[in-house]
């Protein structure tokens, strides 16, 4: 796990060794345990690697990483958490290894496979391989997105990064805000993310799932993995269907304690999390060989909001003491909302429905305890089912209602948000300033075209949208931020391909059961977790206690002092001064929820956003 960069260039003078050196300063957050910058003889290719050491943490693991006949160079961020099964039968071919490190494995299956490697991971990556014969780069992005890349392209130059703000240290790169994505994300703030657009017009993302070729400055992108190719057969009856996800599950755990240090979880007190710790619990106990499963896991950090509507502790304290964990306990009712809340906000880099404090202060927490790896539940409610799916708020009523019209066409969705639009308009919490009428159009997202079998219901459809193109692939960028803001790796056994793709292929009935989400998952876990909240019905999202934040007066100087600066670009999009006034109004009156908090910390993100950008 680490940060990557690196530029291509059409000539040598083209390629800065200071360009080489501002990105890996950009990203030294992710990896603080070395850089590398290789440079090739020609001085037309730049790999940084900022390093986070997590297999093999010996300099034998370091990066940039170069062949043996120095053929191919890599640059690479993730787990590949199977690289053990791959390196032995990468042995009977030949292979011969220096290192313990999976960057190594990775190499050596470029060298025997090529791109159908990348069906044979299991994992979360984003890597850059060059051919140092022909000049071609090789990009490639993991099945769901987990880990990030972004690039530009501009003047003969080609830079790649694991976060957009690294890009924008980069004096040539177009800083032009992109207007359309911006009122989209005002608009809907998970609707981005999945596509290959970002807020500035001269960075784009690789979408999750895509890998692509750099050849002469051009740059070919090729969707190599569609979720719906790889649907598995199911057993027949529930019993059995019961006992494979266990069998799965089980395994995607194992494989995700593969550590050379320390291993926790961020444990909330919820389904997930506490199906994770438990899990790990139960892995450890077991029989299997070892190995290298990290021996020093007995780690829960758990959020605690006391007094709150949101507070899961006496749930998180019962699952630490179910597994035989520590519990690392951090009070939020002690929290100022303002501490730190600029570099929070920085590190995000994008736009949110909420400040992020909680995650980014718990993997803050991590980092102080020397505890570099956190087996987190993310994926899991979109996979299975989350978000009151069955009722319980007029707003997610209304959503997945009309999910069941619109059947995936791209005019009704438009209908829908339209009329999403004309809601928030008549409720005070639409300040677009060219969007009265019609909703922002949605970017093309490829998932979103993909041919869903016939015989899915309306839970699986909505599901696998939520999964590939808004909910999730938000969620995903938001973590991967806040963990590595403090060089954390976050590991996710509910993302194993093999869980993934195998709960995908279950009916309905297997998700949403009783009253129950996650029914499957829920049958398989019986005897291994605590049994009330194995079957409660409770859902706390992972969020900042935003209505208490902003309902306190010690918020408002901060709001107002963000909201009076003027900003020629958020005042083209916005009706700042509308804008302006609700949110006081709101604010004086004590009148802050869940839900405009939702709809207008957007605003007030991206105007901080902006006004960042216009400081560097």
């Amino acid at each position: 796990m680490c940060g990557i960069a690196g530029i291509i260039a059409n000539d040598p003078s083209l390629l800065q060794r200071s360009d080489l050196a501002r990105l890996a300063a950009a990203i030294a957050h992710r990896g603080p345990d070395g850089e590398g910058i290789w440079v090739n003889p020609e001085e037309t290719a730049g790999f940084v690697h900022r390093r986070l050491a997590i297999i093999d943490t010996s300099d034998r693991g370091h990066q940039p990483m170069h062949s043996p006949d120095r053929q191919s160079s890599i640059v690479y961020n993730g787990e590949v958490y199977n690289f053990l099964e791959l390196r032995a039968e990468l042995e009977t071919l030949g292979s011969q290894f220096l290192s313990d490190s999976d960057t190594e494995v990775i190499l050596e299956a470029w060298r025997h496979w090529g791109p159908e490697m990348l069906k044979r991971f299991n994992g979360m990556w984003a890597l850059a391989i060059r051919d140092n014969r022909s000049g071609d780069v090789f990009f490639a992005r993991d099945r769901f997105g987990i880990k990030p890349l972004l690039y530009t392209q501009a003047g003969g130059r080609f830079a790649f990064a694991s976060e957009m703000r690294a890009l924008l240290t980069m004096p040539w790169v177009d800083r032009e805000v992109n207007a359309s994505v911006a009122t989209r994300l005002l608009f809907d703030p998970f609707s981005i993310e999945g596509s290959e657009f970002t807020l500035y017009k001269g960075i784009r993302r690789l979408p999750a799932g895509h890998c692509a070729w750099l050849r002469r400055n051009r740059l070919e992108t090729h969707r190599w993995w569609n979720t719906t190719d790889h649907l598995v057969a199911v057993p027949h009856t529930q019993a059995e269907r019961v006992e494979r996800f266990r069998e799965l599950f089980l395994d995607a755990v194992r494989v995700r304690m593969r550590s050379d240090v320390p291993v926790g979880t961020c444990l909330s007190g919820g389904f997930d999390s506490s199906a994770i710790a438990c899990t790990m619990a139960h892995v450890a106990q077991g029989t299997h060989p070892h190995r290298r499963e990290a021996e020093d896991w007995r780690h829960a950090f758990i959020a605690s909001f006391p007094g709150q509507s949101n507070d899961e502790t006496p749930e998180a304290l019962e699952a630490a003491q179910y597994a035989g964990v520590a519990p690392h306990v951090l009070r939020f009712d002690q929290q100022d909302p303002l501490g730190s809340i600029d570099s929070i906000m920085g590190d995000l880099d994008d736009v949110y429905i909420s400040l992020t404090t909680a995650p980014w202060q718990i993997y803050r927490e991590l980092r102080a305890a020397r505890t570099l790896v956190s087996l987190d539940g993310h994926g899991a409610d979109e996979l299975m089912g989350a978000y009151l799916q069955d009722g319980g708020g007029f707003g997610f009523a209304l959503r997945n209602q009309a999910a069941r019209w619109t059947q995936r066409s791209p005019l009704a969705q438009r209908t829908l948000d339209t009329a999403k639009l004309a809601m928030l308009s008549n409720r005070g919490l639409n300040f677009l300033k060219h969007h009265r009428v019609i909703a922002p159009r949605a970017p093309h997202i490829a998932a979103d075209a993909d041919r869903l079998p016939h015989h899915w219901g309306a839970l699986n459809k909505r599901l696998y949208r939520m999964f590939h193109s808004t909910v999730l692939p938000t969620i995903l960028r938001n973590f991967d931020r806040l963990s590595m803001a403090h060089g954390i790796e976050v590991r996710m056994p509910f993302m194993d391909w093999r869980v993934v793709t195998y709960v995908m292929s279950l009916p309905d009935a297997d998700k949403l059961c009783d009253g129950r989400n996650k029914w499957v998952a829920r049958q398989a876990m019986a005897g291994l977790m605590p049994e009330r909240i194995r079957m409660g019905k409770r859902k706390v999202g992972f969020n900042s206690p935003m209505p208490e934040w902003l309902n306190a007066q010690g918020m408002e100087p901060w709001l107002s002092d963000l909201l009076n600066k003027p900003n020629e670009i958020f005042d083209e999009l916005v009706d700042a001064e509308g804008l302006r006034k609700r949110v006081q109004a709101l604010t004086s009156t004590g009148q802050w929820g869940w839900d405009n908090s939702a709809r207008l910390w957007p605003y007030i993100n991206l105007k901080w956003v902006l006004d960042a950008s216009f400081r560097t």
